[in-house]
């Protein structure tokens, strides 16, 4: 029932606070008249809750036309000027207006504002026909926050991860990516979890009153209902149909805009990101440059930096930076997405329930990508790069193998199909590309959240290793089945002598280490045969075959020497020297050794760091999210000391040798496989390339070669494969003389 209360002519105005009031008066009786006149009205009889700029000149009353002024209200200058932004062109002033309690800045427009209430506004302010635009004095801005007595049932969480709920985190302004997947993910530990809640409270004066904030140069136009929005300087929200307890983060090197017929609820929306034709967004985070349009439904996500989202649904999702995900029947659901990802049309990503509640879910490495129309049982964990061919995947599946292909089988049983480090094998151009692209796509001016784009780097290679692992214990496994068996897994031999004489090693070994050394000797002499895998950790029930196995541990073997090239290389160019001494290596083997990495919102952080960075924490050494941010800038500014004590801990491991007992024939070896990895990236990336231009199939559709190449450019047109084909003569001129000190 509404509620009605009677205005008495004795009702004392609220007047404004004192610090607003400065270079401030009370308007003049021929600036009352000239209001009256203008058919302009007050709740104050006498006029003296307005109060005006006392710069002769600033204040013109001609220009508030047929508006209703309550409560206080504080104006900048109203000069005769005009604002325009675009095509639109208005007069400075207050036009068919209701103001309650409202301060602005200087030559602000307010046109067709049915009602604004507890809002302060900066300078140039452009408001254009908006039916509602109020704050209510709890506001919290989309943040987790806590205002005056209120329990913690009134906070804003946002579920990500789990449908559930129980991954849940508390939105806040400068949140990134690392911290939503730090929170969302140590669940266990109940003190880091209070501990967040309070770096999030940090600086929050639960007493002081809540007002609206509009930054100067925002333009706000045909909106239907503003409330508790806090908008930043820049921004330009058009046709916006509910914007509601939300932030719009906006800077003039980093604008943001909203769109038409947007609806955005209880979240924060980041620098420089757009949200466009008919949008919704509730309870989310959205990370700068991202672009939200076309219908897409974001609800309680956190999209990370970079990212474009259209048409399709996410739902309690934690999705790192560089985020692709178009066309209307994708959805993705219950999931954390680790960046440079791309979901397919029809792409039905989501929890369905397999457990007796709605707890299920997916976490993917770093360059998820599934194909057309894939859908998955959950739970299930990916792999980097794991390239997913179109099918139904019937049974919950744990990828661990990195830059590989996944398929459904066609051969009428249940198993899955796997070819490791197909990526390297097949698609060269594509993972090359990667490095490069989601540079070129990265538009922000700042750059809070750290985000590694290399595809070769600790996250993937700690993956490629414990691959390598694995299919030597998976070889180990093939060399002892029966005769029979093993021949019908042997697709093509050779060497049947070679087979033979390695079965019976593995037959005759004494334990599982020596079996092991077998397998991995065969893997190293095998390097033509084919033969079938099987990994039965990789499907529930029915596991996964795996094909090209020993071309993949080779491939495998290569990239890992080959970041450790470059992670050597880049620890050069930062101590400026172009060739490793042995007092170098003393110097590098010095620096701590991390071997667990973690992928934390993009940045690729030793796990021991981030167990430091929690002891921190809960010993409230760090106290504020500020803090936490240094923290990762840190580990940032360490990022090449740690690649490359990483790297001599990879060589001795593919060796088996100490480092210092590496010899010129080693270093030659290493040096070989990583001038031919180089080579291959370029000439296959070429190759790939050149197929787009010259396959047949392509030709079909153009009535000549010119209008071909009028439409689809040529390959020399190609900045990338020019800036592909310099990075890697640089490289190998540096890599030429890498070792040289040591090889002498």
């Amino acid at each position: 029932m509404l509620e009605v209360t009677l205005i008495s002519s004795n009702d004392k105005e609220i007047l404004p606070p004192q610090e607003l009031l400065k270079n401030k008066r009370h308007l003049t009786a021929k600036e009352v008249y000239t209001l009256i006149q203008n058919r302009n009205t007050s709740s104050d009889s006498d006029w003296q809750n307005i109060y005006v700029s006392n710069v002769p000149g600033e204040f013109c009353a001609e220009q508030i036309i047929q508006s209703e002024f309550l409560g206080y209200v504080v104006l900048g200058a109203i000069r005769p000027a005009v604002l325009k932004y675009h095509d639109l062109e208005l007069k400075t002033g207050i036009y068919r207006s209701v103001l309650n309690n409202v301060v602005t800045g200087d030559d602000c427009v307010l046109h067709n504002v049915s009602y604004i209430s507890n809002y302060r506004l900066g300078s140039r302010v452009m408001l254009f026909n908006i039916q509602e635009m109020s704050c209510t004095n709890h506001s919290k801005f989309g943040e987790g926050l806590l205002k005056g007595s209120e329990g913690e049932e009134n906070r804003i969480w946002i579920g990500v991860g789990n449908e559930n709920g129980e991954r849940g985190i508390l939105p806040f302004k400068d949140m990134i990516t690392a911290d939503a997947y730090l929170w969302s993910r140590y669940r266990e530990d109940k003190a880091l979890m209070s501990r967040f809640v309070e770096l999030t409270e940090y600086g929050n004066d639960r007493s002081k009153p809540t007002y609206g904030i509009v930054e100067s140069d925002v333009v706000i136009k045909n909106c239907t209902l503003l409330k508790d929005v806090w908008i930043g300087s820049n921004a330009y929200i058009k046709g916006a149909f509910k914007l509601k307890n939300i932030t719009v983060l906006s800077s003039e090197e980093e604008p943001s805009q909203i769109g038409e017929g947007v609806e955005m609820v209880n979240g924060i929306m980041g620098y420089g990101s757009h949200v466009f034709y008919q949008a919704v967004a509730v309870r989310f985070v959205i990370g700068r440059n991202c672009h939200l349009k076309y219908g897409a439904r974001l609800l309680n996500s956190v999209l990370g930096d970079n990212s474009t989202v259209s048409c399709c649904e996410l739902l309690n999702n934690l999705i790192f930076p560089f985020h692709e995900q178009h066309h209307n029947s994708s959805f993705l659901i219950a999931a954390t997405i680790q960046g440079q990802s791309n979901i397919a049309s029809a792409a039905t990503i989501g929890s369905n329930h397999n457990s007796r509640s709605p707890d299920g879910e997916m976490i993917a490495g770093r360059g998820f990508w599934p194909g057309l129309c894939s859908d998955f049982k959950y739970d299930s964990k990916f792999a980097s790069f794991v390239l997913v061919a179109k099918g139904s995947y019937q049974n919950e599946l744990n990828i661990t193998y990195p830059f590989s292909l996944l398929a459904p089988s066609n051969e009428g049983d249940c198993s899955v199909h796997i070819i490791p480090c197909y990526w390297f094998l097949y698609n060269m151009y594509a993972i090359v590309r990667n490095k490069y692209k989601f540079l070129a796509r990265d538009k922000r001016v700042v750059k809070v959240q750290n985000i590694e784009t290399n595809p070769l780097a600790p996250d993937t290679i700690q993956e490629v290793k414990t691959a390598v692992g694995r299919l030597i214990e998976l070889t180990a496994r093939y060399l002892t089945l029966p005769e029979d068996i093993c021949s019908r897994m042997t697709t093509l031999n050779y060497d049947p002598k070679l087979l033979n004489d390695y079965r019976k090693r593995a037959a005759s070994a004494s334990n599982e280490e020596e079996l092991l050394q077998v397998a991995k000797d065969y893997l190293h002499q095998n390097q033509h045969s084919q033969f079938l895998l099987t990994d039965d950790r990789c499907q529930k029930r029915y596991g996964a075959v795996i094909y090209k196995g020993n071309q993949g541990y080779k491939e495998y073997r290569r990239i890992i020497k080959y970041f450790a090239v470059e992670a050597l290389m880049d620890w050069c160019k930062q101590n400026d020297c172009k060739a490793l001494s042995l007092e170098d290596l003393q110097k590098i083997e010095g620096l701590p050794l991390y071997t667990e990495w973690l992928n934390v919102g993009g940045q690729v952080i030793p796990e021991k760091k981030i167990q430091e960075l929690f002891n921190a924490i809960k010993n409230k050494d760090i106290l504020s999210w500020e803090k936490v941010h240094s923290f990762y800038n840190d580990c940032m500014e360490h990022y090449v000391e740690y690649k490359a004590r990483y790297a001599l801990y990879l060589l001795s491991f593919l060796y088996s040798k100490n480092i210092a007992d590496f010899t010129k024939e080693i270093y030659s070896d290493i040096t070989k496989d990583v001038i031919y990895m180089s080579m291959n990236m370029l000439e296959s990336s070429i190759s790939s390339r050149q197929k787009d231009f010259t396959d047949f199939f392509r030709t079909i559709t153009f009535r000549n070669q010119k209008e071909m190449d009028a439409v689809l450019g040529t390959i020399n047109d190609s900045g990338f494969l020019k800036e592909l084909k310099e990075s890697t003569e640089k490289f190998n001129a540096d890599l030429a003389v890498l070792f040289s000190t040591l090889c002498e």
